[in-house]
């Protein structure tokens, strides 16, 4: 969606790059400070039940496309774990680490395929985060079938997780497409005005 916004108005690549690594810092931290807000506020099983490091990925996937969105969907996690250690608590903890790097790198690159389209009508981000996030979900099941033996993550942990987190991926499901649209709507809007 943004590569089509940035060709659209002509941008050279070097000022492509700066926005686009500027909406991916900021996706970044949005992705580190809303689940810190969501654990305050509701506790470790906040995470859990919301996912809130997920919504800004997937955006970010929409927007940024395929391969920018990637990178939003590996640091993230990275991101928020080296913060979060640095004063002594880490997010995600590190068992659950190599996994939300997979998963969310899964959810923001198969939202970020979608992009192109999505820039094209809006309502493609709808199927984007849906397949996203099955895809994502998979991932995270397949990852924890395979190193089950040295992870305290089975099969079965990961599947219960996914269970409680089925309610935050219908919400997102609707609010991620509901955000993008929105943010579709106002870039058409600036565009018309010039």
């Amino acid at each position: 969606m943004l590569d089509a916004v940035l060709t659209k108005k002509k941008v050279s690549f070097k000022l492509g790059i700066a926005v686009k690594t500027l909406v991916s810092m900021s996706v970044i931290a949005l992705a580190v400070v809303l689940p810190q807000i969501v654990h305050i506020a509701l506790g470790a099983t906040g995470g859990m039940l919301l996912m809130p490091m997920y919504l800004p990925v997937l955006i970010g996937g929409c927007v940024l496309g395929l391969k920018w969105g990637l990178g939003v969907g590996v640091l993230s996690p990275i991101v928020s774990f080296l913060i979060t250690f640095a004063v002594g608590d880490p997010m995600p903890a590190v068992t659950r680490l190599p996994y939300m790097v997979a998963e969310l790198a899964v959810f923001a690159a198969v939202s970020g395929a979608f992009s192109g389209k999505i820039s094209r009508n809006a309502w493609m981000a709808f199927p984007a985060v849906l397949l996203a996030s099955v895809s994502g979900r998979c991932v995270f099941l397949i990852v924890a079938a395979i190193f089950q033996s040295v992870s305290p993550l089975t099969v079965e942990v990961v599947w219960s997780q996914i269970q409680a987190g089925l309610p935050a991926l219908v919400a997102q499901a609707v609010a991620v497409p509901s955000i993008v649209m929105g943010l579709s709507l106002i870039i058409d809007r600036k565009s018309d005005e010039k």
